[in-house]
């Protein structure tokens, strides 16, 4: 391992500067004027992989050709030791507004010991750590190979929903299989300490509309004979906690996987500031189910969060009327076992069965995403730990996130494979904002960290 940290080390200033010139691409995917510049980034990252000499590397049409192109490749050179497969995603969200980027997103620019720009670490830079471990094995080796089979699948549309990625995943299951699943497009703990997202919630999304007259009315004719929507609509969005912050939708909490004793230990010993989170959100107080922790809250509890209202006069000034309609976008997020269908159903019966007469309402739910929770007592877990050590020089943590990647649902369903999520952001890394940008430090570290986690794997056998 000493010649591929070595080779790490001297070629760090060119694998920054690659990286760069990845980012130049702006491959937005939820724009589809940007559809031309998905297909020239996946050919960027398909011509850096066939110069590594992969045994194969092939852009994948999704969609039947509508949607944006993955990229595939295999390293298959050790018979008889364990394969991983990668996952990451080469789309970038959209750099809206530009008016706030200190420099252009897809001009990416080195300040202060980062790299910013759009995608550089969502999730461009988590990819191309994998590549650049890749490269120092086979350039160190005594024979040019790697220590185990690697195989790489990078979507192209985990910005926009990864729809078309089960169908992938299920008619491409015999060229993705392994013994083992790596995904990098998470974020550490903090600066520098290395960690193992091994849990994030699901997601239930539900849109409530509330129906009363068939027309905007005059309040003074009509005010106080007929329901006014609004005024239904906020009492029906009140109902929906208890003065503890817990949700009181009826079978609400009946499948929730509650926390292990160890489990609510590990989280304790994390070093957690709270008051440091709580200014970096601006709020004046952490609220929340009683009984929990933070951490716990957003971690590893369900909850359910208004995200949007709608309804009536929104101009200046005042317009006295009785509003015909108005709507709700509420979300929950869930944790195991808890499904997201069964969630959306619950919550439409009880939105329909709280409000008045006068009123007529409609639920409208969208697809969401399951919870996932890591199997952390399979030996891959410890050799992850290992392996992130090593290069960070201090303990590995477990941790979770209290977003939800539903892409790693259907990747384990997919495999059946242990998923290990080792990932290289700051919680802080602006990744859906403006500023995006990535530690180089952390950059760095996350190729060792790659390299020794092939090499541990090496040891472990298959899965």
């Amino acid at each position: 391992m000493d010649r591929v940290l070595r080779f790490i080390d001297d070629h760090r200033a060119r694998f920054v500067a690659e990286l760069s010139t990845w980012v130049k691409i702006p491959a937005i995917s939820a724009a589809p004027e940007h559809k031309a510049d998905l297909v020239r980034n996946a050919e960027h990252l398909a011509a850096e992989l066939r110069r590594l000499r992969a045994d194969r590397v092939e852009i994948w049409p999704t969609g039947g050709g509508t949607g944006h192109p993955a990229v595939f490749a295999s390293f298959m050179h050790a018979p008889g030791k364990p394969t991983l497969l990668v996952y990451g995603h080469h789309d970038v969200q959209p750099a809206d507004p530009l008016d706030e980027w200190v420099s252009p997103p897809f001009e990416p620019a080195i300040r202060d010991g980062r790299m910013w720009g759009r995608g550089v670490v969502d999730d461009k830079g988590q990819v191309w750590i994998h590549v650049k471990a890749i490269e120092a094995f086979l350039a160190s080796s005594p024979d040019g190979k790697l220590p185990i089979n690697l195989k790489l699948i990078i979507e192209g549309e985990e910005e926009i929903g990864s729809d078309n990625l089960e169908t992938l995943m299920r008619e491409k299951a015999s060229d993705l299989a392994a013994d083992y699943v790596c995904v990098s497009d998470t974020a550490m703990f903090g600066r520098g300490i290395p960690s193992l997202c091994v849990g994030l919630r699901g997601l239930a999304i539900l849109e409530v509309h509330v129906e009363g007259p068939k027309q905007d009315l005059h309040s003074g004719s009509f005010g106080g004979g007929v329901a006014n929507p609004i005024n239904v609509l906020a009492r029906m969005l009140a109902s929906l906690h208890d003065d503890d912050g817990k949700v009181t939708v009826p079978g609400f909490y009946d499948d929730v996987r509650e926390l292990t004793q160890a489990e609510r230990a590990e989280i304790a010993g994390l070093p957690f500031d709270e008051a440091e989170w709580l200014a970096s959100t601006g709020s004046p107080a952490v609220t929340g189910e009683n009984g929990f922790s933070t951490l716990e809250r957003v971690w590893a509890r369900p909850t359910l969060d208004c995200n949007g209202i709608a309804g009536g006069f929104q101009g200046e000034g005042s317009k006295t009327i009785i509003p015909a309609r108005a709507m709700a976008k509420i979300t929950c997020r869930l944790v195991p076992d808890q499904d997201p269908e069964e969630i959306t159903r619950l919550l439409a019966a009880h939105l329909e069965k709280v409000a008045p007469p006068g009123v007529r309402v409609r639920c409208e739910p969208s697809p969401g995403g399951r919870p996932y929770l890591a199997p952390t007592n399979h030996p891959v877990f410890d050799v992850a730990k290992r392996a992130f050590a090593k290069a960070f020089d201090r303990p590995t943590v477990f941790i979770r996130e209290g977003g939800s990647i539903p892409f790693v649902r259907t990747i384990a369903d997919a495999t059946g494979k242990p998923c290990l999520l080792m990932g290289f952001g700051q919680p802080d890394e602006n990744a859906h904002a403006p500023n995006e940008w990535i530690d180089l430090d952390n950059f760095h570290l996350g190729i060792k960290s790659a390299a020794h986690l092939y090499d541990e794997l090496s040891r472990l056998g298959a899965g």
